[in-house]
């Protein structure tokens, strides 16, 4: 099982709320197992911790983080880190490099991405070379790196889950003991 984690730069407060608490969303139901916060804004920790709480699973969200700090202990804990830019080399192209770690923090800007990020990072990976949202990167990355199961996967804890269906909408309560 693949550990990934997201770093989540350059959050403004008063401005990328909703973008950043999508970008935890969707980590988190893609398989991701948490996101560090380089910015401070326990809004943000409490919206997604409350969505894991009631759909389940062990996402965690660290506040506050210092991005320089996060990414060399992710490397010197032997993890790779891959910053998603439109300016890097493509997906299919270093792909099957990417696939074979275990232990993978995705890194996605809000504002300016500092340089010294392009540096420190193992790869530097574009979804695409065409100006498009952190959100929608990070998913395409994650569906190519998680594969099919993260879009089937079973959350531990879940109080509530969608029953798959047709038509309408179909939300059921689970039972502790299920």
């Amino acid at each position: 099982m693949k550990e990934v984690a997201i770093l989540r730069l350059g959050h403004r407060p008063q401005r990328d709320q909703r973008v950043t608490t999508h970008v935890g969303l969707t980590a988190r139901a893609l398989g991701a197992t948490g996101m560090y916060l380089s910015s401070n804004d326990t809004g943000i920790v409490k919206s997604i911790l409350d969505v894991g709480e009631r759909w389940g699973g062990n996402f965690f969200v660290e506040n506050d983080v210092g991005w320089h700090s996060c990414i060399r202990r992710w490397k010197e804990a032997g993890g790779t880190v891959v910053h998603l830019t439109m300016f890097g080399l493509n997906l299919p192209d270093v792909e099957e490099e990417i696939l074979s770690r275990d232990k993978i923090l995705i890194v996605v800007g809000a504002e300016k991405v500092p340089g010294e990020v392009y540096h420190l990072a193992d790869f530097n990976v574009a979804v695409s070379n065409q100006p498009h949202s952190e959100i929608s990167s990070m998913a395409i990355f994650l569906d190519h790196l998680m594969g099919k199961d993260a879009l089937v996967q079973k959350f531990p804890n879940a109080q509530v889950r969608v029953v798959p269906c047709k038509e309408g909408k179909l939300v059921e309560e689970i039972r502790p003991e299920e």
